[in-house]
């Protein structure tokens, strides 16, 4: 049992709730920022407890900021905990709140789900991901629901816009310089992670890719 989960199995504190799939996707992403002075930034603070999980978790270098529209969580602060009170909708905010806080290593989409919301907070804060962070976006089975903005292939999901991030990965290879070329999102992302819910991509300064060959010819034609 990872330290993580079985932190979420005995849970001391306050009260956490998560698909049990996501640990260790959680895991995997984030063992490598333990016991660094790093930021992690979680929207979503329901009853604070995921926040001091991350705090248990990442060790006593880190600064855990949680986001959330409702006002009494900002009483759920302790030590290495803030909580900051915003609309996750407001885009001006999401700017002003990256700007005041990068680099950011850690941010974890668990606010309102709705479409809006996490394409909103991708477009402002993705920027603001440190160079090897990581951003993941979780429950985005809401793309799914129309009550949230999705559907089906809904091409306003934040589950479709995902797909066209897809391709931005791969425009170091694009034959059409004019519709389809490199972007700042190309040239700072490493991978992009699909799971069942989650959306995680971990960040990297990128050269454009290339190749070459070692070895002798099999072959003479």
């Amino acid at each position: 049992m990872s330290d993580l989960y079985q932190y979420f199995q005995n849970n001391p504190g306050r009260l956490i709730h998560k698909w049990l799939h996501y640990f260790p996707i959680y895991e995997h992403h984030f063992a490598r920022f333990r016991n660094k002075p790093v930021t992690l930034l979680e929207f979503g603070v329901f009853h604070g407890g995921s926040l001091q999980m991350w705090k248990q978790y990442l060790g006593p270098q880190a600064k855990i900021i949680g986001v959330d529209i409702d006002p009494q969580c900002k009483a759920l602060e302790e030590e290495q905990i803030e909580i900051i009170i915003g609309d996750q909708d407001n885009r001006q905010f999401l700017a002003d709140l990256g700007n005041s806080i990068a680099p950011i290593d850690i941010l974890i989409d668990d606010g309102g789900h709705r479409m809006s919301q996490q394409i909103a907070t991708f477009e402002e804060l993705y920027s603001k991901v440190a160079a090897n962070g990581v951003y993941l976006c979780e429950d985005t089975m809401t793309s799914y629901w129309n009550r949230h903005g999705g559907g089906y292939r809904n091409p306003n999901s934040f589950i479709e816009y995902s797909k066209n991030l897809v391709d931005l990965l791969h425009a170091w290879h694009s034959k059409d310089q004019e519709s389809f070329n490199v972007t700042p999102f190309t040239q700072m992302t490493d991978s992009i992670h699909f799971y069942n819910s989650v959306v995680a991509i971990e960040k990297a300064p990128q050269q454009p890719p290339s190749h070459q060959k070692t070895g002798t010819l099999s072959f003479s034609n």
